[in-house]
């Protein structure tokens, strides 16, 4: 990178801390006003820096709508394809990435598992709200007066008896979620599916998606499935970095420790070509 575009580029963080005049700039630069006022009048001419009438300078409009651009065509499902592909590889697992638009939780991606069992769930369709823990994942992160307002209006089907009955429990389980930045569904949806998920991140760190792990206990043991927390939960963190472009800030617990007791009646192992309904 020439000198002169280095430190053109370095003007920016700079002023993203806040309005600064000729003389800050030169000084954080090293360089003389001249060379300094020189890089400022490039920057302005394209929309990357706004001179203010006291004679500081900020970042310009331009820097902002050129951002915003950026993060309307990130596409993240694309981004996060090879990594459900490659957790899929790793489990043998049903794994899938959803996210909430228009008050629903939809599926934009999944790979099937290995095993014969297949779940019906289909890319573009909405998930049992109440219930997935991908739903679970995104309703959590929304800001607490909309969560509110929206577990008021939901219904609350009673698909097993390990359905969440009403607002007041779905909030307190959304209270957890948000607390502990991961989310299960043990046989809410189907007494036989189990489903462990975790969000995906953008830059701002609210969930842009929120990806899963799901399977029958005829195939594996919700206490199995809860031992791969910490593996889809990398899952996950790597999603968010290539999305956002920098790390996800730290979760605070991976270990589920509090589940065994709640989870459904676990099954032998054998395998069915039969169909199971959407998973969590």
């Amino acid at each position: 990178m020439s000198q002169t575009v280095d430190r053109a580029l370095s003007i920016l963080p700079l002023l993203a801390e806040g309005p600064a005049d000729l003389g800050q700039v030169a000084d954080r630069l090293g360089v003389h006003k001249s060379t300094a006022l020189r890089l400022l009048r490039t920057l302005h001419e394209h929309g990357l820096v706004h001179r203010q009438s006291d004679q500081r300078y900020r970042l310009g409009a331009r820097l902002f709508a050129l951002a915003q651009e950026a993060v309307e065509n990130l596409d993240v499902r694309e981004i996060a394809h090879p990594h459900l592909v490659r957790l899929n590889e790793q489990c043998g697992h049903t794994v899938h990435l959803a996210v909430y638009e228009e008050h629903e939780v939809l599926y934009i991606d999944k790979v099937e598992s290995r095993y014969p069992v297949r779940m019906y769930s289909r890319i573009g369709k909405p998930v049992a709200i109440t219930v997935a823990a991908v739903a679970k994942l995104l309703l959590a992160d929304l800001p607490e007066p909309e969560r509110r307002a929206l577990a008021e209006k939901l219904d609350y089907p009673m698909y097993t008896a390990r359905s969440i009955p009403n607002a007041p429990a779905f909030l307190r389980e959304l209270e957890k979620v948000r607390e502990q930045g991961w989310a299960t569904d043990l046989g809410g949806h189907e007494e036989s599916i189990n489903c462990v998920g975790a969000p995906v991140r953008g830059a701002d760190g609210r969930a842009v998606a929120a990806m899963s792990v799901s399977a029958p206990n005829v195939v594996v043991t919700a206490d199995e499935l809860l031992a791969l927390l910490p593996l889809v939960r990398r899952t996950a963190d790597a999603i968010s970095r290539d999305y956002s472009g920098k790390p996800p800030k730290d979760q605070p617990n991976d270990h589920p420790k509090d589940h065994p007791k709640d989870h459904p009646k676990d099954h032998p192992k054998e395998h069915s070509n039969n169909h199971s309904k959407d998973p969590g």
